[in-house]
């Protein structure tokens, strides 16, 4: 990879994260465009710039993540609830990260056979896309006075599980998962960025130790170090933008635009298929 493929692949990996139109389908187009081969090293680059992407979130909402409930524990509560409610942000995260954790802990194998699809991508972009089309309808019925309680919190972790198809978006999931228990479309959405946090922290370590256990793997990452750097750098600027964009965007106009803008990758992606393009997913 050049340095200026670097920059590019990071750009693409920075405004698709958090946004709901799915980070692999786009990787697959400017790797295709850019002529970049999907060998280990690019597999295991589009994994680790992820880190920049989740300390975007972190610094953008520094306040808000880094937070505890200071408002009394109601009367009569043990010891362990005392504990929960001071720390009710995190608890929540982690009752809404333990359904993704299970299930991919268990399926990785299947989860990276699936990957290896682009058929799978494009055509789950395409419904998802449509999908999106009437979300806005189906779940526009949230209120400013829901409270995100660990249920809720569950079930939104429940919808992140969707996203382990490729293409389905892992922020198209867990948004729609939070409007369908009632909360805001803006408030959903942060919810998501939140939990992507230890979601992507998570999977990125589990891809990077099973890469560091492999001796001419762990060499070739150590050889790149200065293009991981770059990658990264570029990621967490670019998320940043692409959060506040994403927030302001989604409240006042929602979903309809990005639906029709994955039905437009996703048809790319087939018709670059059809007339015979040899894609991959790295």
């Amino acid at each position: 990879m050049s340095i200026l493929d670097t920059i590019i692949i990071a750009i693409v990996e920075g405004l698709t994260e958090f946004l709901p139109v799915s980070s692999t389908g786009h990787m697959i187009i400017a790797q295709n465009i850019l002529g970049v081969p999907s060998d280990d090293f690019v597999k295991a680059f589009t994994f680790i710039i992820q880190f920049g992407a989740i300390l975007s979130v972190v610094v953008l909402y520094w306040k808000r993540f880094f937070r505890l409930n200071t408002t009394p524990a109601p009367e009569g509560a043990g010891a362990f609830k005392r504990f929960l409610h001071k720390y009710d942000f995190y608890w929540k995260l982690f009752v809404a990260f333990i359904p993704a954790a299970i299930l991919g802990f268990l399926f990785n194998d299947a989860i990276d056979a699936m990957l290896e699809s682009v058929e799978v991508v494009a055509v789950t972009l395409i419904l998802g896309g449509i999908f999106m089309l009437f979300s806005d309808k189906i779940f526009n019925k949230g209120s400013e006075e829901t409270t995100l309680t660990e249920k809720k919190a569950f079930n939104i972790g429940l919808f992140q599980c969707i996203s382990m198809i490729p293409g389905v978006s892992r922020s198209m999931a867990t948004i729609v998962g939070g409007m369908a228990q009632k909360l805001t479309r803006k408030a959903a959405a942060e919810f998501s960025f939140f939990l992507a946090v230890p979601t992507m922290l998570a999977a990125t370590l589990f891809k990077m130790l099973k890469l560091f256990t492999d001796e001419n793997s762990a060499l070739v990452l150590k050889e790149n170090v200065d293009t991981l750097i770059i990658g990264n750098v570029v990621a967490f600027i670019v998320a940043m933008l692409a959060i506040k964009f994403f927030i302001n965007f989604v409240t006042k106009y929602g979903f309809k635009a990005f639906g029709w803008y994955r039905i437009v990758v996703g048809g790319a992606i087939l018709a670059m298929l059809l007339t015979g393009h040899n894609l991959t997913i790295a």
